[in-house]
């Protein structure tokens, strides 16, 4: 049985306004909350003019942090204690992004999925795993949840960027190239860069990268 649970959070209309042809989800990190984020959507709606931008709030209080949401939760916790609550917050995910879909009457191949940290870490988990592959997966500092299981658990193959700091000191560098071979070994397209010196966060350079690579994604059969 799915979950179901109300992801409410912002949103960002289409520029073009009009109905979106286009959808982009934001998936923010931990402690923080769907407004984080969709500060992105100025920044990339220029040249997705018919995309409509949602940032929902992650479904759970987050533990450190009393205004923030969580996906899941690090505090205490095992690595199985981490999977089943991604686990439990993928099941969310997915629910919400079939009924976003359903309620514009798009398919997959008209969504990205954008998460940063502990967002791009529930991108990377939920989206090979859906029947059918959404456009583009764009992952800011984040990480492979369980990378063992990824092999057996495979559904889709959807493009993935993945960004990366040097110096982050919240989530490794090193997961950059963990994230990369794990998903290469398992046939999906991945395309990374290296941040120098940027510790936990995204930046200009990073913005640019990540709105060219939807851009084009996303773009229409034959554009």
């Amino acid at each position: 049985m799915r979950a179901i649970v109300d992801l409410s959070g912002p949103s960002f209309r289409p520029a073009a306004g009009g109905k979106p042809r286009r959808l982009v989800i934001l998936l923010h990190g931990y402690a923080a909350d769907g407004n984080d984020l969709l500060g992105l959507a100025p920044h990339w709606a220029r040249r997705l003019p018919d995309a409509e931008f949602l940032s929902p709030h992650a479904p759970f209080p987050c533990e450190v942090a009393p205004f923030g949401r969580q996906w899941f939760g690090f505090e205490g916790r095992s690595a199985d204690m981490i999977l089943a609550e991604t686990q439990t917050a993928a099941a969310i995910l997915d629910a919400f992004i079939d009924a976003e879909l359903a309620r514009r009457d798009l398919a997959e191949d008209a969504l990205a999925l954008v998460g940063f940290s502990q967002g791009a870490m529930m991108a990377l988990h939920v989206a090979p795993r859906r029947a059918r592959a959404v456009a583009a997966v764009v992952g800011y500092s984040g990480m492979l949840i369980a990378p063992q299981l990824l092999a057996a658990e495979i559904k889709s193959k959807p493009p993935v960027l993945l960004v990366h700091g040097t110096v982050d000191p919240v989530v490794p560098y090193a997961s950059l190239a963990t994230a990369k071979a794990v998903l290469e070994a398992a046939g999906v397209s991945v395309t990374t860069e290296t941040r120098p010196g940027l510790a936990h966060a995204i930046d200009d350079e990073g913005l640019a990268l990540g709105g060219t690579f939807i851009a084009a994604a996303l773009a229409p059969a034959g554009a």
